[in-house]
């Protein structure tokens, strides 16, 4: 583990729960002059102590260890405001309806930012009766390729897995698709409005 919690991150998360350092201590068994030790960089909380202190601050231990408290304001789950991750280590694509911490392989991962289809990732939408057919001119060797498309509507995403040395290329179900992506594995996520 390359970070741990630090005394600044755990005063932060108690101050924002409004919780006193003797609080914090009666919530997870240990003293008071323990929590003062940790929050002014004097010591450290053990191991066993990282799962419970996340609880009791209210937040992950992933969160925690990273030192970001991320709350999704998606509140509704609109799915327009879809994001992606994608672990850099197994290729694992996870998609979240909102802000999230996602982790992957040991690795925290950071939403993917959409930018706007340049020259070289021209996204083309043909329709085909009651589908939208997407294609890429883009090479698709083992070293760089588009390895996944996804269509998203408001209330659905639909998913297309690409591979190396196959077609880039996708079929999707109109049904009110708002945008299309695509994500290169050397140029990042791209979008365009439908």
């Amino acid at each position: 583990m390359d970070r741990y919690v630090t005394g600044a991150v755990i005063r932060k998360l108690r101050e924002k729960k409004n919780m006193t350092q003797e609080e914090l201590a009666e919530k997870i068994f240990v003293s008071s002059k323990a929590v003062s030790k940790w929050e002014t960089g004097q010591g450290f909380p053990d191991i066993s102590l990282i799962e419970p202190l996340a609880q009791a601050l209210g937040i992950s231990v992933i969160e925690l260890l990273s030192g970001e408290d991320i709350s999704n304001t998606n509140k509704s789950a609109d799915v327009a405001k879809t994001r992606f991750y994608v672990c850099p280590v197994c290729g694992n694509v996870i998609q979240a309806t909102g802000e999230a911490v996602v982790s992957c392989c040991g690795i925290t991962l950071p939403a993917l930012e959409a930018e706007e289809a340049d020259e070289d990732h021209v996204i083309s939408i043909d329709r085909d009766q009651d589908e939208f057919y997407v294609t890429i001119d883009h090479p698709m060797t083992k070293d760089h390729h588009i390895s996944f498309m996804a269509a998203v509507s408001d209330h659905r995403v639909q998913f297309t897995k690409l591979y190396p040395e196959g077609p880039c290329e996708a079929r999707f179900k109109i049904d009110r698709v708002k945008y299309i992506y695509a994500y290169c594995n050397h140029h990042g996520l791209f979008c365009i409005r439908v």
